[in-house]
């Protein structure tokens, strides 16, 4: 019986993985899931980009990217994204804000693996700088 049990176990643990490995569905990947834009100056132009691809075998679509406030602000267009292909979501921060960047981005989308994924933009922005005399 305990032969038989661990038999039934590793058919089942197989037929999983193989369904995983198969990736039936949208899948989504993204080449970094931390941008580090280090030290800047304030008020610099802060864009990045992700690059997501669809690693799965149906069309993937992003129904809604969203920044962790008003100051992190991604593209994101509902269009699918086809088995094989990818799409660049940019992503701008406002740095009229000196300190510390910690900020999140979150990926809404039909993928089977991950339908919500978090990506992270971080740097410093250096303090405001006045011109002399003023």
């Amino acid at each position: 019986m305990k032969h038989l049990l661990t038999i039934l176990f590793v058919l089942s643990t197989l037929f999983v993985s193989s369904q995983i490995t198969q990736k039936d569905g949208a899948f989504i990947q993204v080449d970094k899931i931390v941008h580090d834009f280090g030290d800047v100056e304030y008020g610099s132009n802060l864009i990045c980009e992700f690059i997501i691809s669809n690693t799965g075998s149906k069309p993937l679509t992003l129904s809604s990217c969203k920044g962790s406030c008003g100051c992190t602000v991604p593209t994101c267009q509902p269009i699918p994204i086809l088995p094989g292909q990818t799409y660049t979501m940019v992503v701008k921060y406002d740095s009229k804000r000196e300190g510390i960047i910690n900020k999140s981005v979150t990926i809404w989308s039909n993928s089977v693996n991950e339908p919500v994924k978090v990506v992270r933009i971080q740097g410093f922005v250096k303090p405001e700088t006045y011109p002399l005399g003023k």
